[in-house]
């Protein structure tokens, strides 16, 4: 401890800084949500905008053939069957999802993270920090 002060000095403040930084962080990003959960609530009305639609299958001449009422193979007609299908299916599991809820819940599994790691090196740092002034002060 006596053989090198000023870097464990600068070391301990670096990670008690970071975990503060940390914890900071998480509670702001908290705040973020809760604001725009409750005050700022047409803040997130984007968010329904950003997921596309199923794509179209590659082969694209099926469906624009059945539009033009020209014949279809089977292939192509099983082709179309199958899009439909798929793209009912998916129509079905998209209504259900509320993304802004999904968005909430990633952003608030990453700010407890943040907290989770910020607080334990927070603390632990500034009690190391805390103790090492207090015996110093002593002696």
């Amino acid at each position: 401890m006596s053989r090198y002060p000023l870097i464990r000095t600068i070391y301990l403040y670096l990670f008690a800084l970071i975990g503060l930084a940390l914890i900071t962080i998480g509670a702001v990003r908290f705040v973020n949500m809760g604001l725009k959960i409750f005050v700022f609530t047409q803040a997130e009305q984007d968010q329904y905008m950003r997921y596309p639609e199923l794509p179209m299958p590659y082969a694209v001449s099926p469906l624009e053939k059945a539009k033009e009422d020209k014949e279809l193979s089977e292939e192509e007609r099983a082709q179309v069957k199958t899009y439909l299908e798929e793209y009912k299916k998916w129509k079905e599991q998209r209504d259900k999802i509320d993304y802004r809820l999904v968005e909430r819940h990633r952003d608030a599994s990453m700010n407890i993270a943040l907290i989770i790691v910020g607080l334990p090196l927070y603390l632990y740092h500034w009690r190391t920090i805390q103790k090492e002034t207090k015996d110093t002060t002593n002696s």
